[in-house]
Parts: structure tokens; C-alpha cells; sequence
């Protein structure tokens, strides 16, 4: 599509002058001028400000929904299917770290209906994650001691906790933080975490 070059140029300048500026000092009239494009041509794709903050978020919340879709409805036991879906998450949003830290810094600032939205799309993400916990407490594989939501809380309390300390250029990749927050995710519900045959557990640099 001819046009979409444009959107994908308004979001990248945007999120990278909210990243440098924050969102409440970025105007709209910085966006367009860095982007190269017109006042008009910015509102045919996004109606305000908001539209674009809320936008930086949900693309990626849009493209991990679709991922815990598939390793939810996947083969696998619960216990592996819930350890690639929190390995998964963490790995992602590290990815894409600065959409996620402008987000969780600005969202106060969205107006109270574009605010409603977004918590009513992270609540559906989160509600599929804890479908996988809860299907393993009533199979008996995790411990049931802590009830499901209270679980899922904590665990995304850590995840967007990374962006005050995850570095690109860090000792642990996003791939490998993941899987040691799905191993203590595991361990907490009372399960082991699974070793891929032949392969010995990863340890942290510098333990």
C-alpha cells in the first residue's frame, strides 16, 4: 500500500521524540516536520496525539496477542505452553523497549476514554495468560495455593519493570531473560522448569 510508508514514518518519529522529549513537551507540529509529512496527512491516519501514544503501544501489544494466541492453542503441556508464553512476552516487549517505556511513563497523560481502551486490551492479553495458569492449577500440574490473577500481577509487575534496567548491549539478551523469568514464573507454581533434552541449564554471566 503506497500510503503506509507515512504512518509507519509518523510512528517512528513520534516514538523516538517522545522517547528523547516525553510526551507532553513532543507537539504535534514536532512530529510532522520530522516525519516530513503535512498537518493533514498526520490526522488521515491518527486523530490526535493520543491516538499516536495509544498507537506505539497496542501495535505491539497487538503482535504479542497474536503470538500467545498461537503457543496457548499450541501442542505442548500447559507447563510448556506457559513457559514459551512468558519467555515470549519478555522477550518481546525487551524488543521493542522503548514503545513500551514511553507507554507505561505517559499513559496518565491520555485522555480518561483512550486510557479506558488500552487497560480493556491489556486486560484481554492478560486474561488469556491466566486461562494457561489456571488450566494448569485445575490439572493439578501447577499449585493452586495462589490464586491465578494474583500470579499473573506479579509476574507482569516484573515485566514492565525492565525497562528501568534492561540494556540491548547487557550481559543477558531478551531471549535469555525471558526464559529465566519463565523458569521462576514455573518454579513459584510449584514446577519444575524443563531442560530441552541434552541441554544443561543457562547460567547468568557473572553468578
Amino acid at each position: 500500500m503506497k500510503e503506509e510508508p507515512v504512518r509507519q514514518r509518523l510512528l517512528a518519529e513520534a516514538t523516538r521524540l517522545f522517547a528523547e522529549r516525553g510526551f507532553e513537551s513532543t507537539s504535534v507540529q514536532e512530529i510532522v516536520l520530522a516525519a516530513g509529512v503535512t498537518k493533514g496527512a498526520m490526522y488521515h491516519y491518527f486523530d490526535s496525539k493520543d491516538d499516536l501514544l495509544h498507537e506505539i503501544y497496542a501495535r505491539v501489544l497487538r503482535m504479542q496477542m497474536e503470538r500467545l494466541t498461537q503457543i496457548a492453542d499450541g501442542t505442548g503441556t500447559v507447563k510448556q505452553r506457559l513457559h514459551r508464553a512468558a519467555a515470549d512476552v519478555v522477550e518481546t516487549t525487551a524488543a521493542n523497549l522503548d514503545d513500551s517505556k514511553i507507554f507505561f511513563r505517559s499513559i496518565h497523560l491520555l485522555a480518561p476514554e483512550t486510557q479506558k481502551t488500552v487497560r480493556a486490551e491489556r486486560r484481554r492479553y492478560h486474561e488469556r495468560f491466566r486461562a494457561l495458569v489456571a488450566e494448569g492449577q485445575r490439572a493439578g500440574v501447577f499449585s493452586d495455593r495462589v490464586p491465578a490473577e494474583l500470579v499473573v500481577d506479579y509476574f507482569f509487575g516484573s515485566v514492565h519493570h525492565l525497562g528501568t534496567w534492561f540494556h540491548a548491549d547487557g550481559p543477558l539478551t531478551g531471549a535469555q531473560v525471558g526464559r529465566h523469568f519463565a523458569d521462576l514464573l514455573l518454579a513459584s507454581l510449584g514446577a519444575a522448569p524443563e531442560t530441552p533434552s541434552g541441554a544443561a541449564p543457562e547460567a547468568i554471566p557473572g553468578a
